[in-house]
C-alpha cells in the first residue's frame, strides 16, 4: 500500500524531532544513557560479555570514554539548577590526552545482560567517529546519530509494512518521548522499531497472507524482538485472526516464529551465563538506597501467594498509572523535566484524532478484544519483569517501571479504538496538533539544558501559580 502525502509529512515530522532531540540534548540525559554509551563501546571493541569485578559488573575501557561521563557530564540527583553551555562540549573535546589509551574498570550492572543486538547501531556509530579521528566526545555524538538514523529506517518500513491503521504507529512515533529516546544512545531507538517492525509483520502475515519475503522477514523479527525485551514477544500474536474457526497456516507460521523467538531469548541467556546483575536502587516508598532482589527468590515471593502478588500489581498500577501518563507523552532528562501541563491533553488530542482517521479495515469486536487483551496482558508481564528484577525483596510495590516502556504497545491499543472510515477533519487536527506538541518539546528541551538549566529530582515539582505550569516547562515553575 502505498504511503498518503499525509503519512509522508507525518513521518518527515518524527525524523526532523528525533535528529534535533540527538544534537540538542546533552550527553547522558537519556535514563541511563552513561551506562548504554559503556555496553556500546564495549560492542564497538568486539566484545560482548561483561565481567564482574568485586560488587562491580561492567569492563574495563579506555579511560577517557568512562570520564566523559564521571567528569566531563556527571549525572545524579541535585537540589541546584544544572544549565549546559558550550564551553562544557569544548572542554570535553580538548579532554583526550597523551594518557588517552590508558584503561580503567566501568561499572554499568543495570545493562550488563542485555543482548548485543539493542546496541549494534550505537556501536557503529562509536566506531565510525573513532575512524574519523573524534575526541570522544564527538564519537559519542556520532553513535546517538546512526543510533537515530537505524530507529528512524526501522520505523519507516514499519510503517510500510503495516496493511492497515498506520496513523496509530504514527501517532505513537510523533509523542515526544518516542522521538527523545530514539534520539539518544539508549536501546530504546532499537526496542521500538523492531517492536513495532515485529506488530506490522505479524499483522501483515495474519491479514494478507504469507506470501513473498514476508515468512522470512517474520523469523527473522521474532527473535531480535525476543532479544530486545522478551515482554514484547506476545505482541506478534496480534496477527492472529479472533475468532478463528478453521485452522489456518498464518496462524501457525506467527506461533512457530515467537517459538523461534523465545527460544533466541533462552539461548542468550544461556550463552550470556543466565545469570542476574544485582544493583542498588533508591527505593520510591521509604527513600532508602536498597538492593534489587534475586530472580529466583522474588518469583519464590510471588508464588507462594500469588493473591497477595496482584494485590501488590493493582495497588503500583493505580498509584503510577498518572506518572506513567507523563512519561509516555514526554518527561526529558532523567524523568526530571515536564513539558507545559497543557501539552499533555493536547497529546490526548493527537492521539483521539489518530484513532478517528480511520483503519481503512473493518475488525469484529472478538478482533479488537483480542488486541485489547495482548495490550493488557504485556503491560502486565512489564510490570512483573520489574517486580522480579528491578524490585527489592518481597516489597508490595514495583519499582522501576517506565512510561516509556510501554511505547510498542501503543499503536496496537489505538487500532483497537479505530473506525474504519475516518471522521472528517480527524487527519488534519491530527497533523496540526502532533506539529505543535512536538514544537513545543524542542522548546522545553533547548530552554531547560541550555538557558533556564533544571533541577534533577524526580516527582512533580512545585509551582508558584497554574498559569506558569500550564504554560511553561517544568524548571519555569
Amino acid at each position: 500500500m502505498p504511503w498518503t502525502g499525509w503519512e509522508r509529512l507525518l513521518y518527515a515530522l518524527v525524523c526532523v524531532a528525533t535528529l534535533f532531540f540527538s544534537c540538542v540534548t546533552p550527553p547522558f540525559q537519556a535514563p541511563d544513557e552513561n551506562q548504554h554509551y559503556m555496553k556500546a563501546l564495549l560492542l564497538s571493541e568486539g566484545r560482548i560479555l561483561t565481567e564482574q569485578r568485586g560488587a562491580m559488573i561492567g569492563a574495563e575501557l579506555p579511560r577517557a570514554a568512562v570520564d566523559l561521563h564521571d567528569v566531563h557530564f556527571p549525572t545524579g540527583m541535585s537540589s541546584t539548577p544544572r544549565r549546559f553551555d558550550k564551553g562544557m562540549l569544548a572542554a570535553a573535546w580538548g579532554a583526550d590526552g597523551p594518557d588517552g589509551d590508558v584503561r580503567r574498570f566501568a561499572d554499568f550492572p543495570n545493562v550488563a545482560n542485555y543482548a548485543p543486538t539493542l546496541y549494534a547501531p550505537g556501536a557503529v556509530g562509536l566506531t565510525i567517529g573513532d575512524g574519523l579521528g573524534l575526541p570522544r566526545i564527538g564519537a559519542f555524538y556520532a553513535g546517538r546519530v546512526v543510533n537515530a538514523l537505524f530507529s528512524l529506517i526501522l520505523l519507516g518500513v514499519a510503517i510500510g509494512l503495516l496493511p492497515f491503521g498506520r496513523n496509530a504507529m504514527l501517532a505513537a512515533a510523533l509523542l515526544p518521548t518516542f522521538c527523545y529516546q530514539n534520539g539518544s544512545l539508549s536501546p530504546d531507538a532499537v526496542i521500538n522499531g523492531v517492536g513495532f517492525l515485529g506488530l506490522a509483520l505479524a499483522l501483515r502475515v495474519g491479514f494478507m497472507g504469507w506470501a513473498g519475503g514476508r515468512g522470512f522477514a517474520l523469523y527473522l523479527a521474532a527473535p531480535l524482538l525476543a532479544l530486545a525485551k522478551g515482554v514484547y514477544l506476545p505482541l506478534m500474536a496480534a496477527g492472529l485472526r479472533w475468532p478463528e474457526r478453521r485452522r489456518d497456516f498464518r496462524a501457525l507460521a506467527i506461533l512457530a516464529a515467537m517459538a523461534l523467538g523465545a527460544l533466541a531469548f533462552l539461548f542468550w541467556m544461556k550463552f550470556s551465563g543466565g545469570s542476574q546483575a544485582l544493583y542498588h536502587i533508591v527505593s520510591r516508598k521509604t527513600g532508602e538506597t536498597v538492593m534489587t532482589a534475586p530472580l529466583g527468590e522474588q518469583l519464590a515471593v510471588i508464588l507462594h501467594d500469588p493473591l497477595a502478588y496482584l494485590h501488590v500489581l493493582a495497588g503500583s498500577v493505580a498509584e503510577r498509572a498518572p506518572v506513567y501518563a507523563l512519561q509516555i507523552v514526554g518527561r526529558f532528562g532523567w524523568n526530571a523535566i515536564l513539558l507545559p501541563l497543557m501539552a499533555y491533553p493536547l497529546a490526548l488530542l493527537m492521539l483521539g484524532a489518530a484513532v478517528f482517521s480511520g483503519s481503512g479495515e473493518r475488525f469484529s469486536w472478538g478482533q479488537r478484544l483480542w488486541w485489547l487483551g495482548i495490550v493488557a496482558g504485556v503491560a502486565l508481564l512489564i510490570e512483573t519483569a520489574m517486580y522480579l528484577t528491578g524490585t527489592p525483596l518481597g516489597a508490595d510495590y514495583i519499582q522501576g517501571t517506565q512510561g516509556r516502556y510501554f511505547l510498542p504497545l501503543l499503536p496496537l491499543a489505538l487500532m483497537a479504538f479505530m473506525p474504519e472510515e475516518p471522521v472528517r477533519w480527524a487527519r488534519m487536527l491530527f497533523a496540526g496538533s502532533a506539529l505543535l506538541l512536538l514544537s513545543v518539546a524542542a522548546a522545553t528541551v533547548f530552554d531547560s539544558f541550555w538557558v533556564h538549566g533544571f533541577v534533577t529530582a524526580d516527582g512533580m515539582p512545585p509551582h508558584r501559580s497554574l498559569i506558569r505550569a500550564l504554560a511553561l516547562p517544568s524548571p519555569r515553575w
